[in-house]
């Protein structure tokens, strides 16, 4: 069962959300953000329109100020998608359409893979697939991990609970075990998916789509780990969710700032536009139904939730 929250009582706790970096402003689809434990270097995705082509992009910050994005050396051919950076920093997993063998041509579905480095200033290495029994032969997106190392990431497997569902695969310090789908405080009969899972595995945050009493096609929703249970789960609100798709959840615990995705749309459809400049200004707004990211500062958002 998922609890909806009366009336979003908590939305006087946070501010609206706000562009996240501006430099990447230029750009139409941008998703799938983590950020480094110094703040100074961020992944993301950058996609064509309908998504037929996917990269995985860096970008770093000096004196306050980010630079120019650039494609990671390892990304550019296949579909790549949905990095997460690991807490030392030296390793990032992504979701990648790659083929197992390199000397292969085909794409593939969806799996998890990793890249890592010796350390924050070297280049990282070639790409390794994380393997069964995490991998198999549905697809597998949206690598999230705790500090335990335990692994939580979105599959279409066929013991979810509907269509796609949250997976836990526990790290037991030598290797990974067999997947299980999350509860149904998580999951449902329709799609949950893009889960991002704190530290300590306190709370996860993720998107449940079409859901009743929803505000848009793909809501972010909260749930806390209370005595290793997860609870019914919570729609965040209107002051974080809009009346379109919201998605790839990240938070930064040193600010307590939530990074999202979103496709919402302030675009003025009662105007009359008369001056192709004035309409093409209007197209260019940030929300202008593309994906952009945004961000919002959710320490008080969570705790009130936590309290609940």
């Amino acid at each position: 069962m998922i609890a909806l929250l009366s009336q979003f009582s908590w939305c006087q706790h946070i501010e609206k959300p706000e562009p996240a970096i501006h430099a990447l402003s230029k750009f139409g689809n941008v998703r799938d953000f983590t950020l480094s434990s110094s703040g100074n270097e961020a992944f993301f995705s950058l996609q064509s329109p309908l998504g037929e082509i996917s990269v995985i992009m860096c970008i770093k910050k000096t004196n306050d100020a980010w630079l120019e994005p650039f494609i990671l050396s390892f990304s550019g051919k296949f579909q790549d998608i949905e990095p997460f950076l690991s807490p030392d920093n030296l390793r990032l997993y992504f979701a990648s359409t790659r083929p197992l063998k390199s000397t292969d041509a085909k794409a593939k579905d969806y799996d998890i893979w990793y890249v890592s480095r010796e350390s924050v200033s070297t280049e990282w290495g070639s790409p390794i697939n994380l393997g069964s029994p995490v991998n198999s032969e549905k697809n597998e997106f949206y690598p999230s991990l705790a500090s335990n190392m335990n692994l939580y990431f979105t599959s279409d497997l066929s013991t979810s609970k509907g269509k796609d569902d949250i997976f836990l695969s526990r790290w037991d310090g030598n290797s990974y075990q067999k997947p299980i789908s999350l509860s149904e405080a998580i999951n449902t009969e329709g799609y949950e998916f893009n889960a991002f899972v704190s530290s300590d595995e306190s709370f996860i945050i993720f998107t449940g789509y079409n859901r009743p009493g929803g505000l848009g096609s793909g809501d972010l929703y909260v749930s806390f780990n209370k005595d290793n249970v997860w609870q019914p789960a919570v729609n965040m609100g209107k002051q974080v969710n809009s009346d379109q798709m919201d998605y790839c959840p990240f938070v930064d615990a040193n600010s307590m700032t939530l990074y999202f995705t979103s496709k919402r749309s302030n675009l003025n459809s009662d105007k009359s536009y008369q001056s192709l400049n004035e309409l093409l200004e209007e197209f260019d707004k940030y929300e202008n139904g593309q994906s952009r990211l945004y961000k919002v500062k959710a320490g008080k958002l969570l705790t009130a939730n936590a309290k609940q």
